[in-house]
């Protein structure tokens, strides 16, 4: 199964705990928005809260592309503020793990 079918899962069940077994210990998160990172530690407080949140929805997502390098994600999520974006992730691979991911949102109307 690729790492792809493994997140697309775990948020379908909302279980952050098996979106973050393929973490790599030395993850980075980068999201665009805000130029801001974060490790793993701190994602993963993250994915928590969001997958434990009803109102945090994941639509629509696809895998735009996946081999062992890389992961090109897209899919659409509604917050708990009444917004909606349109979210673009690039995971790189290292050792079957996530090492880094960047995220880019578009928000829409």
């Amino acid at each position: 199964m690729g790492i792809y079918e493994i997140l697309r899962r775990s948020a379908e069940k909302k279980d952050a705990s098996e979106y973050i077994a393929v973490l790599d210990e030395d993850y980075e998160f980068y999201r665009h928005q805000t130029g801001t990172t974060m490790n793993k530690e701190k994602i993963s407080i993250m994915l928590d809260r969001m997958m434990s949140n009803p109102e945090v929805v994941i639509s629509q997502p696809r895998c735009i592309y996946e081999n062992e390098e890389i992961l090109v994600e897209h899919s659409l999520m509604d917050f708990p503020d009444g917004s909606r974006e349109a979210v673009m992730a690039v995971h790189t691979i290292q050792d079957g793990k996530i090492i880094r991911t960047e995220t880019g949102a578009t928000l829409l109307q």
